[in-house]
């Protein structure tokens, strides 16, 4: 226990620690240099000034089937307006002119490649736009009551609105630009009303009184009117979340989201009302707080517990003030949540959007779910009686999935999402949830309905794995009549595609890649047939600067049947002629792989890793990827420390028997989160094939990490007494059983203040290791939470050296990480005070 405090205290003060690592090998002329150059040439920053737009994000609008979209390459950013009926895509204004209209307006100097423009959007005539852009003049912030204050200037944004047809730019004086709609606001549909939480209780304010919370949240003059009287802590009437008693105590007195749902008359709403009182807590230490570490508790329910929230449904009458709890109660622990409507495509750029429920003025849909996940039911609510109507029941004997139903005039009937026949399906139910017939049908993954034609009966939707030869990740967008004939597709193509539709669904546009091609963005009608091509993303001086694309590739796994599907990513220096230690990157999912099929601009974990010298691969396994079946999927039930690791062994073993660049001898493995969890696991169960590890802020005891994820993909045990009790066990296998197995290098992470995956599944493993007299190396992050945030380059390093040493042999790297100070960069303070657009 010596070892551990000092390994935590060296760590929290920002050291590395090798728990007795051994000595440095002495060099041999066979021994390779990691190429630290060549990978510092991809870091993010480095990317994001090479790859610009990879795909286009149409803003439909409301008058016509137009859209516009921005655009940015190598030569700048553009701005465009499609019209899909004329088949024309036209600039919406000339660069330069707009550029030296602006100058001539701001007095800071723009040309076309740099017009700095936010929060573009048309008009209501749809004939102008209005922007806005901020200067380099310095302003006092109009909410300010200390002028003095360090944070009382801000820079001036002036407001413009551009005409079309004559090309006219004019500054809009005195613009009072309507703020964000907050996150603590639920608007009725009328905008009569806005309802948000206060101090664990419901209230409500009028318009007039929201306009002046927009502009002063701390305005004395609002009026605000209480709805709810017994709020207390951790049962509160909505609220932000899970919060920690440090955010409590800071948020105190701020209002904050109630999450309600609106009927589209606005007479009512439903929330969702949750009874956290029993749910024990967890605590992480923040030991670089100011002035001194602070102490993080939260509410967190581990698997197999038995306090468990309780949820419950409220329906309120907002014109009578008054509300009920609905009798949604069915399953022991059960999850209940209720479905919010489709939002429409041209309603993107609204600056109000209400949260509506599913449903109508008289109806409304939720879920509920089992604790042990096997079982679902659909419900819908009568408005007028309160009566709980079941429509659809889903019983499995692994983990049931859902999806919002998607309706169809107005509820008289409903298209469901189902995996009951093994694969993942649409069903045409009636109202009343009576089967009237399956639409879609075969050895595929239906995703989602995308929009649906009422007039013709015909469904538009997303699906893998149909299309002979190709990725089964790669997605498609499919129509179909309701009755399951006429099904067509409409975006074909060896690539993953991505679709908006829009909302008469007349035309959609299509985003397209792999990882081993350019991304496209295409206009199509509703036949699929192509308008015209939209956009190519620019990779030019991605290439320029040496990049090469990876390649996928296909194996069997473990079993010798199953298909799975990676990508293998090299040095852009390879040599054929060389062997080069393999990397897996690994995440095992249930609910996703780490295997990219599109391009991807996010380069971390692979392309940047395999330019130190390494071969990178990353590769499904059984029990991953949902978008197969559902046999694929649940593969790893009740065995969800191991049920991967065979599949990725035999994906090396086939590369390696394949390719002679790979040395066997030399394999690594690493991955973050359920991939730290991975990772570790691989290098125990596999220690004379694994090499080295490096294991970021793995889940290794899900037996203490959240019930809903490990409950879910491994299983949970419901027990009913012969007197009807209900209780819940569960068992899991975790990495530090298996701690005397190590014989590779083990270098594990984790941020201090993780409060997702607890530092303490590290830690137990720590445990385990020192007590079976094992070496190995941690690095904690001070300050961090899961994903590391402004420490992840500097992890990244970490891991690095962390292969160049014990997979290449190369220990030469000094104290400094030389990469990053070249990385920093110059403020470019531009005369007069002034400041680059990157500062601002």
């Amino acid at each position: 226990m010596r070892k551990l405090y000092f390994l935590l205290c060296a760590a929290a003060c920002g050291l590395t620690v090798r728990a007795q690592s051994p000595a440095a090998p002495a060099a041999t002329p066979a021994q390779a240099k990691g190429n630290y150059l060549l990978a510092s040439r991809f870091s993010p920053k480095k990317i994001s000034k090479m790859v610009f737009s990879t795909s286009v994000d149409p803003h439909w609008l409301k008058l016509s089937n137009r859209f516009w979209y921005s655009y940015e390459s190598g030569a700048g950013r553009q701005w465009y307006i499609v019209d899909p009926a004329f088949k024309t895509k036209k600039a919406i204004f000339d660069n330069a002119k707009l550029a030296a209209a602006i100058t001539l307006i701001v007095k800071d100097p723009f040309d076309a490649q740099h017009l700095p423009i936010e929060n573009l959007k048309f008009t209501k005539d749809e004939k102008s736009v209005q922007f806005e852009l901020k200067s380099t003049v310095d302003q006092v912030k109009k909410d300010r009551k200390d002028k003095k204050a360090a944070d009382s200037l801000e820079k001036k944004t002036f407001y413009f609105t551009y005409d079309m047809q004559t090309e006219k730019v004019t500054e809009l004086k005195n613009y009072e630009k309507v703020k964000p709609k907050p996150a603590w606001a639920s608007i009725a549909p009328d905008s009569s009303a806005i309802v948000f939480s206060r101090k664990y209780n419901l209230y409500w304010m009028d318009k007039a009184n929201y306009k002046k919370a927009l502009k002063n949240e701390d305005d004395s003059t609002i009026v605000e009117h209480q709805l709810t009287k017994d709020g207390v802590e951790n049962y509160a009437y909505g609220g932000s979340g899970n919060e920690t008693n440090v955010e409590r105590e800071k948020n105190a007195k701020k209002r904050k989201p109630a999450g309600v749902l609106w009927s589209p008359d606005a007479k009512h709403f439903a929330m969702n009302r949750t009874d956290m009182r029993k749910v024990k807590d967890f605590w992480v230490i923040n030991s670089i707080a100011e002035p001194r570490p602070t102490l993080e508790t939260y509410k967190y329910q581990m698997p197999g517990e038995k306090e468990a929230p309780i949820e419950e449904i409220l329906l309120f009458d907002f014109e009578a003030k008054t509300y009920k709890k609905l009798a949604v109660a069915s399953f022991k622990d059960q999850d209940v949540s209720m479905w919010s409507a489709p939002v429409l495509q041209k309603s993107r750029d609204d600056e109000f959007r209400p949260s509506l429920w599913l449903g109508d003025n008289d109806k409304f849909y939720f879920y509920r779910t089992g604790r042990d996940l096997k079982k679902i039911d659909v419900c819908s609510v009568d408005i007028k009686t309160s009566a709980v109507k079941v429509l659809i029941e889903e019983r499995m004997n692994t983990y049931v999935e859902i999806a919002r139903p998607w309706l169809i005039n107005g509820g008289k009937e409903l298209i469901h999402w189902s995996e009951r026949d093994g694969w993942a399906h649409f069903y045409l139910f009636d109202g009343d949830g009576k089967l009237k017939n399956q639409i879609t049908t075969g050895s595929f993954h239906c995703d989602e309905v995308v929009n649906v034609d009422e007039k013709s009966r015909t469904m538009y939707f997303t699906a893998a794995g149909r299309e002979a030869g190709e990725n089964p990740y790669y997605t498609h967008l499919y129509s179909i009549h309701f009755d399951g004939s006429g099904l067509k597709l409409l975006n074909s193509g060896n690539f993953t595609h991505t679709a908006s539709m829009s909302d008469d669904a007349k035309y959609f546009v299509g985003n397209f890649s792999r990882v081993n091609a350019a991304p496209k963005s295409v206009l199509y009608d509703n036949n699929g047939t192509k308008i015209m091509d939209l956009e190519t993303t620019d990779l030019s001086q991605l290439m320029a600067a040496g990049y090469k694309f990876p390649e996928p590739f296909k194996v069997k796994a473990d079993d010798g049947i199953t298909d799975l599907f990676g990508v293998m990513y090299k040095p852009y220096d390879f040599d054929p002629a060389k062997k080069y230690p393999i990397i897996e990157y690994v995440y095992p999912g249930p609910q996703t792989e780490a295997v990219n099929t599109a391009f991807s601009r996010g380069m971390d974990y692979t392309d940047r890793l395999a330019q130190m010298g390494f071969i990178v691969i990353s590769v499904g396994n059984r029990g991953g990827n949902p978008e197969r079946s559902k046999w694929y999927h649940n593969y790893g039930y009740g065995n969800l420390r191991d049920y991967g690791l065979a599949d990725k062994k035999a994906a090396v073993e086939q590369l390696a028997d394949k390719y002679p660049f790979i040395d066997i001898t030399r394999v690594g493995i690493t991955g973050h989160s359920g991939g730290g969890f991975m990772s570790t696991a691989a290098l125990l169960v596999y220690p004379d094939f694994y090499k080295a590890a490096v294991s970021e802020s793995g889940n290794h005891d899900n037996s203490i990490y959240n019930r809903w994820w490990s409950e879910k993909h491994h299983g949970v045990k419901e027990i009913i007494t012969a007197k009807g009790d209900t209780t819940f066990t569960y068992t899991i296998d975790k990495n530090q059983d298996l701690a005397k197995n190590l014989k590779g290098h083990l270098m594990l992470s984790t941020g201090d203040i993780d409060n997702n995956v607890s530092p303490s599944n590290t830690i137990r493993v720590i445990n385990a290791l020192i007590k079976a007299n094992k070496r190995f190396d941690f690095v904690l992050l001070p300050g961090q939470r899961h994903a590391y945030g402004d420490m992840t380059e500097y992890f990244f390093w970490q891991k690095a050296d962390y292969f160049c040493k014990w997979l290449l042999g190369d220990f030469s790297q000094p104290v400094d990480i030389l990469e990053m100070t070249r990385e920093v960069e110059m403020t470019n303070k531009r005369p007069g005070g002034g400041t680059s657009p990157d500062e601002n």
